[in-house]
């Protein structure tokens, strides 16, 4: 059980894999201000940096799970560079059915609600984490334009229009699910270009070591078009954010 190779080569050198910036990462744990000690669950968390930096500024301990190998050695790693290894634990393993064993204050899941199929099955998943009082907080694309046609739809990642929401009827799906919106801080053009543009770096020094890789054809396709296809769609249609959430 483990990440595609491709991923990982991609983002190879993100400390987040979505399109948030440190800046904003840090806005979000400032705006939540949590209090020194608190509990967090932290779904598909990548390389750890949410857990990593929040719990350095905020003294916070916790969990991080996700499927890639990788990421998690990479976040154990990180957890050492910022002195916090001994306030939180990274797991490798698969994030759809990981429940804490004791309730937490934070229970995350950021830019990977496929683990619940959905945001829907996502925030019932993280509920089952929860303590009484605590924040969910969910990371999850929304149509910043309607999209026009199906060129659109796909070149931002999805299938169908219907795949993603635009951000009023998205915070309206979260009321609909018995949660209150406590707070958001959404990607702007610039946090998608960090996220993209540290993509096609990757790519590139990647093919530049490894011109005789079987995935070298793929990803020199990748590269060739990926630039335009970001500024053409991603980047106009689709937007991104993060959601505090709290039942109600």
């Amino acid at each position: 059980m483990d990440l595609p190779r491709i991923f990982t080569i991609r983002e190879s050198s993100h400390r987040i894999h979505n399109p948030f910036t440190s800046e904003k990462l840090a806005t979000l744990g400032e705006a939540l201000s949590p209090p020194p000690g608190t509990r967090m669950l932290d779904l598909a968390c990548g390389t750890g940096e949410m857990l990593c930096t929040w719990a350095r500024d905020h003294q916070l301990t916790g969990t991080g799970v996700d499927i890639s190998t990788v990421s998690i050695a990479t976040a154990r790693t990180r957890a050492v560079e910022l002195g916090v290894a001994d306030r939180v634990e990274f797991a490798h393993g698969d994030a759809s059915g990981h429940v804490s064993d004791e309730p937490v204050g934070i229970a995350a899941c950021i830019g990977a609600t496929w683990i619940g199929d959905g945001p829907a099955g996502t925030v019932e998943l993280l509920r089952r984490s929860l303590a009484p009082g605590g924040t969910i907080l969910i990371g999850e694309p929304y149509w910043r334009l309607d999209p026009p046609d199906q060129t659109t739809i796909e070149a931002c990642h999805a299938t169908t229009k219907d795949d993603f929401r635009p951000l009023p009827e998205l915070l309206e799906q979260f009321g609909e699910l018995g949660c209150d919106v406590v707070e958001m801080v959404l990607a702007d053009h610039d946090a998608w270009d960090r996220f993209a543009a540290a993509q096609w770096l990757n790519i590139r020094r990647w093919l530049d070591a490894n011109p005789d890789d079987e995935l070298a054809p793929v990803l020199r396709a990748e590269l060739t078009t990926a630039p335009a296809r970001h500024v053409r769609y991603q980047r106009e249609y689709l937007g991104w954010g993060v959601f505090a959430l709290m039942n109600r």
